[in-house]
């Protein structure tokens, strides 16, 4: 078989692995939801966001160990040992009859999120770096198994109760989802071949470990934060999400968390295409660009405001004779009102409003017979204002956001092989790491805030946040390099906020004459 066939090969047992693997690691989302929802367990919002966030934590911490004894020992026999190890806790939940208990077993099913750093690395070394962007972001597919699980398990649970009518058979799901992992486990160690690099060969812990010096590595970590930890924290917290804020049932809810996490796991590959093709930090802008614009229109939650408007008051002193919806009459003054129009105030309007309601209006507070002074109120003004929060304009705002997050999961690891060709497990497992508890404090972050607020989309607030900040940061790192490797062009672009004109002098040596290490540095 050819090197390129078995690529191909150990790409597509890679990413079927992961996907696997990603649909174990956030099954709490819909099962925990599930048992809450059904009262088989009493647990509050912040609990439950515990329990979301669990598994993503021991995925998270034990990505850096497992991306090390991936370089030193292979893919292969770290990918199946993992899966093995990581179906014992899965099936143990089955068992849990109280919150510990869930707690315990979660954290034991949680490494099949490490998976992610065994899958990249690898993936990494079977493919040229000219190839690795597209490669990974094939491979980074495999997050769509949290939309699988959004979709499936709800049915599943439907199917296992009874329609609800035998909740205790929720057990039986822990047991599958155990199954598929030790079958996937059998299948990957029986169908792949070892690979290692020759760099990492014979080298110390502290060797291995010197690239987590470079400041990049954080800010790498960082943008997977956002990109990846945000990710399967709303993977997770729509569910919830979409059953309180919109009333539905869990099964409904989870088809809709999926519309945010299947095309953001599946859009990966296209993200690994395009930082191929433009670079990892020029996509970089436009994933944050678009997080940031949709997590502030995502910010404003449904809401009924009643509040004092313009009112109307006498222009001089009288008896109030006659008082109507329509008119107030002081003496022999008739003050017109504006009167309150039929629904003016219904909080569930029919179709799609994009943009908030108004209505106002204005009703008598005095009666006939009352003595009125000068600049007295004589009529109170009332605004009510609506704004829908439309499902299905939420939902498309949370796909576009999803669809941001999924291309830049595989640009911000187009960064990790092109700075650290020969620590990609290393490297990759310290940025997974903390993307990961991303996705561990997220929910518990979002639990308490909704807690604190009662708000849904206190959510979408923290976001916007992070997003912001991750902009400001990459920003200001380009300003910096663009200052200290092509100072002339960059005072010019400050000056006159363009390039010099053809023709003018030419004040430094030009972008082109800069070492090609220099322009990769820039480039991405």
């Amino acid at each position: 078989m050819s090197e390129n066939a078995k690529a191909i090969r150990i790409l597509t047992l890679n990413t079927v692995a992961f996907t696997i693997c990603f649909a174990c690691w956030t099954m709490n989302g819909v099962l925990v939801t599930f048992l809450v929802e059904n009262r088989v367990f009493r647990w509050d919002n912040a609990q439950v966001g515990w329990l979301l966030g669990i598994p993503v934590l021991t995925g998270s911490v034990s990505r850096l160990p497992i991306g090390v004894l991936t370089d030193r020992y292979g893919g292969r026999i770290v990918y199946g040992l993992l899966m093995l190890l990581s179906a014992i806790p899965m099936y143990l939940l089955s068992y849990a009859d109280s919150y510990g208990g869930f707690l315990a077993a979660s954290l034991g099913f949680g490494f099949s999120g490490a998976a992610f750093a065994v899958g990249i690395a690898y993936t990494s070394v079977w493919f040229a770096k000219e190839h690795q962007g597209t490669a990974l972001g094939i491979f980074g597919i495999g997050n769509a198994g949290s939309a699988l699980t959004s979709m499936a398990a709800p049915l599943l649970l439907r199917v296992l109760t009874q329609q609800g009518e035998n909740l205790e058979a929720w057990r039986h799901l822990p047991r599958i989802y155990a199954a598929a992992l030790v079958i996937m486990a059998v299948v990957f160690f029986l169908l792949t071949e070892e690979r290692r690099t020759q760099h990492n060969r014979g080298l110390s812990m502290r060797q291995r470990l010197a690239p987590l010096a470079h400041m990049r590595v954080w800010r790498f970590g960082l943008y997977y934060f956002l990109v990846f930890g945000g990710f399967v924290a709303l993977a997770q917290w729509l569910i919830p999400y979409y059953v309180n804020a919109y009333s539905m049932t869990v099964a409904t809810a989870g088809l809709m968390a999926a519309i945010f996490s299947l095309p953001s796991g599946v859009v990966r590959a296209l993200g690994g295409w395009m930082s191929d093709r433009w670079g990892a930090r020029a996509v970089m802008y436009w994933v944050f660009a678009v997080c940031i614009v949709g997590c502030l229109l995502l910010c404003v939650p449904r809401m009924e405001i009643r509040s004092p408007g313009q009112g109307v008051m006498a222009a001089r002193s009288g008896t109030v004779t006659a008082v109507s919806s329509e008119s107030i009459t002081v003496g022999d003054q008739i003050y017109p009102l504006k009167a309150r129009q039929p629904g003016a105030e219904v909080n569930a309007e029919p179709g799609i409003l994009v943009f908030p309601t108004f209505a106002s209006w204005q009703e008598p507070v005095v009666r006939v017979g009352d003595e009125v002074v000068r600049k007295q109120l004589l009529a109170r003004g009332v605004t009510h204002i609506f704004f829908q929060a439309n499902v299905w304009i939420f939902t498309f705002l949370v796909f576009v956001v999803g669809i941001a997050m999924g291309i830049g999961k595989a640009a911000v690891y187009k960064f990790i092989p092109d700075y650290f060709p020969h620590d990609v497990g290393v490297v990759g497992g310290m940025v997974g790491v903390l993307g990961g508890l991303g996705g561990f404090f997220c929910p518990i972050v979002f639990g308490y805030l909704l807690r604190g607020t009662g708000l849904w989309t206190t959510c979408w607030m923290f976001l916007l946040v992070v997003s912001v900040g991750c902009l400001v940061w990459m920003h200001a790192v380009v300003r910096r390099m663009f200052r200290e490797q092509m100072p002339t062009l960059f005072q010019q672009i400050d000056e006159h906020g363009r390039l010099q004109p053809a023709g003018e002098p030419v004040r430094s040596d030009p972008v082109e004459h800069l070492a090609p290490a220099t322009q990769g540095g820039l480039h991405g």
